[in-house]
């Protein structure tokens, strides 16, 4: 029997039916960006499941000139508007002699190309283009770097933070408790429970610029500080929620003689606050010898006594360089909170700081803590090489290298069991 394989079609012959077009949703589509080629056995009469060595042919020239027109393609610059090139239908490529024939294909509508620019255009457009620029850092082709976990590098690094974090933390936590003994420098703080100082709005109503002496943010505060930044017309020096509700307590430590009568302990208010606060951040206004004529036209905060020229007697602790105002403004991150308030200085080697004895401490009431549930305190406390005590940094250690050891342990064991049991294979993708 011979078979006489249809010739190919001419401009003078009916053309062949064209296939279908499938829309972009169809879970079998490709690309939306490419055109399908999708052949169909209409020119073979004859069933599909029999071979049919006309369309067989006929499906390898339209593949073969459909892989010719992706390789050009991808030499054509993506444009949303080609000047003197007729548009294909359905947004196809231009109408040329070099597109593919009719019938030997059917082309797929991208609804992408009208967000990246359109279909592409033949050489020699003009074109505009979303698409991104062709580096491997916009096109994701830097190199990657994923590190394979096994048992060899896991369980060392288990083992060698239990072994860093476990003896750090019991230094730390032998050295916090052992700041019991009054012998250095006294350290007096004032401490505050259920006061959140780390509240968004709190934190932000201040103007740094007033605090640095500027002349115009003095007279003219920051809309930061509302509702403290005008009262009774004037603007208010320093102004903001955070100087408003500075601590005005005052503190007085007495030693009880065997005569019973009271020795007033000194207590240094310089000293207390960070050098670059002090030197920096905080400056008065520029002026003349007299601060009360550098605060000309402002008033004090709300729920201040005095205004701030009138903190200290010592011009170089009054005004915005004040070191209980400085400490104050130096907002705590949590609600329970010390801040330091002043320094008792060792006299002499031979001589404790506060020697052993009955001390008396009196307190001028003038921060009301009732409102907010909050409570006040006074702590005295040396420091070491860590800092003042605080048992919390040495517990975290301990806790941490526990148990990092404890899971390298337990990792160490079930590698040992499973390792070379037969219920477990390897899988490879």
């Amino acid at each position: 029997m011979i078979r006489v394989r249809p010739p190919f079609p001419s401009p003078f012959s009916p053309p062949p039916l064209s296939p279908p077009l499938v829309p972009p949703s169809s879970p079998s589509s490709l690309s939306p960006s490419l055109w399908r080629l999708q052949p169909t056995f209409a020119s073979c009469q004859r069933p599909l499941a029999e071979e049919c060595p006309a369309s067989s042919a006929l499906q390898r020239r339209r593949l073969w000139r459909w892989r010719r027109w992706r390789q050009r393609r991808r030499q054509w610059p993506s444009s949303g508007s080609c000047q003197g090139q007729p548009a294909g239908s359905l947004g196809g490529p231009p109408a040329s002699r070099e597109a593919v024939p009719r019938g030997s294909m059917a082309m797929n509508y991208n609804a992408k190309d009208e967000v990246d620019g359109g279909p592409p255009c033949a050489p020699g457009g003009t074109a505009k283009t979303r698409r991104p620029d062709n580096t491997a850092f916009k096109q994701q082709r830097l190199p990657a770097w994923q590190p394979i976990l096994t048992a060899g590098t896991v369980l060392p690094i288990f083992f060698i933070i239990g072994l860093i974090f476990i003896p750090i933390g019991i230094g730390i936590f032998v050295t916090s408790n052992n700041i019991r003994e009054i012998e250095g420098n006294v350290f007096m703080y004032y401490g505050l429970s259920n006061f959140y100082q780390n509240h968004r709005r709190y934190v932000k109503s201040r103007d740094d610029s007033q605090l640095n002496g500027d002349s115009s943010a003095l007279l003219n505060p920051s809309k930061e500080c509302e509702p403290y930044r005008r009262n009774e017309d004037k603007p208010i020096a320093p102004c903001g929620a955070i100087a408003n509700s500075m601590f005005n307590d005052t503190l007085e430590l007495f030693l009880i003689g065997n005569d019973s009568y009271p020795v007033p302990i000194t207590l240094k208010k310089k000293g207390i606050a960070w050098w670059t606060d002090k030197n920096v951040k905080f400056r008065n206004p520029p002026g003349g010898d007299n601060l009360e004529e550098r605060f000309k036209g402002t008033t004090k905060p709300v729920n201040w006594l005095k205004p701030v020229y009138m903190l200290d007697s010592d011009p170089d602790n009054n005004g915005f360089i004040n070191e209980d105002f400085i400490v104050w403004m130096r907002t705590a991150a949590l609600p329970t909170f010390r801040k330091l308030y002043r320094l008792i200085e060792r006299k002499s080697d031979l001589h404790p700081t506060l020697p052993a004895g009955r001390y008396s401490l009196n307190i001028t009431y003038n921060y009301p803590v009732h409102y907010f549930d909050g409570r006040k305190r006074m702590i005295l406390s040396t420091i070491s090489w860590m800092g003042g005590k605080n048992p919390f940094l040495g517990i975290a250690y301990i806790a941490v290298g526990s148990i990092s050891f404890l899971l390298g342990v337990v990792l160490l064991v079930i590698n040992h069991k499973y390792r070379n049991s037969s219920n477990t294979a390897d899988i490879t993708i």
